[in-house]
């Protein structure tokens, strides 16, 4: 059975949970508390060239960075498919999820919201304000990439894909720091459809084995 090494809350994490939900994959869950900094300590620490989570440990091999797990996933297990099949719409899909993935969440994970505290010397309101801004400014970006599309029920099309696996942890985290998801239709409509899945709801933070209030 694959391992996942995660850290509940990381929304890295959560994204590979959603995909091995939706291709109805077991896996063994084993958690690394990043907030604890047990991912740059003891064992894990020994396995993971980048010291991050998620890793993937499958049939002998291992696999770091979300995207690269995600995409791993859908070759070998093809269906249901996380990219289209035709490259006009695997390209747009991509972006999407990268708009997520390169441009707010590199800005915004516990590392450098550390670093903004512990070596800046920012407040927390500072570092709130911060965190806020890059995800308001990434979220207009992806909706502005939906509305040069015709209307569909997730991200791209009527069935969930690498797209949707990086919007919905975003806005789970974004939730959770009181970002303004305002002024955007249809993002937050393929969020709420994602939210009706089974997949999505298993994958949620809440529902994890080292979830915390």
């Amino acid at each position: 059975m694959m391992k996942l090494y995660n850290y509940f809350r990381s929304s890295a994490s959560f994204r590979v949970r959603i995909a091995l939900n939706l291709k109805g994959l077991d896996y063994d869950y084993l958690p690394v508390h990043i907030a604890r900094g047990e991912h740059k300590t003891g064992s894990f620490s020994a396995i993971s060239p980048d010291m991050l989570v998620p890793l993937l440990e499958d049939d002998g091999e291992r696999f770091t960075q979300s995207m690269a797990i995600i995409e791993y996933l859908d070759e070998i297990h093809p269906e249901p498919a996380l990219l289209p099949h035709d490259p006009v719409g695997r390209a747009h899909v991509r972006a999407l999820a990268q708009t997520v993935a390169c441009e707010i969440h590199p800005l915004n994970n516990l590392r450098v919201l550390k670093y903004l505290v512990r070596e800046l010397k920012l407040g927390d309101d500072a570092k709130n304000t911060w965190y806020r801004h890059w995800v308001r400014e990434g979220m207009l970006a992806f909706e502005r990439q939906l509305a040069l599309r015709p209307a569909s029920l997730y991200c791209w099309g009527d069935t969930p894909t690498l797209a949707d696996c990086c919007l919905v942890p975003q806005v789970f985290n974004g939730q959770r720091f009181d970002c303004d998801f305002s002024g955007l239709p249809r993002t937050m409509a393929a969020f709420e459809a994602c939210m009706q899945l089974d997949a999505f709801q298993r994958a949620q933070p809440s529902r994890c084995p080292d979830a915390e209030p």
